[in-house]
């Protein structure tokens, strides 16, 4: 399976400006909130836990924040 079979275009945010990692969450939790239906804070809140777990920066300014969500 090809990684751009799991996530498409729409999903991507190239280039996003960010100062904290909390402000990079919001911003991605709002993207996915539009393009799932669900609901944002869940999906921030979910992101948050995720996180915290270790780190999805994959380094050099590229990460790939994931969860796992009810409903997906």
């Amino acid at each position: 399976m090809n990684f751009a079979d799991l996530i498409g275009p729409e999903a991507v945010i190239a280039s996003l400006k960010v100062k904290t990692k909390k402000q990079l969450l919001q911003d991605l939790a709002a993207r996915a909130a539009r393009l799932t239906g669900l609901n944002e804070r869940t999906i921030f809140d979910t992101l948050l836990q995720r996180e915290r777990l270790g780190s999805t920066g994959l380094g050099q300014g590229v990460a790939i924040p994931h969860c796992k969500l009810q409903g997906l």
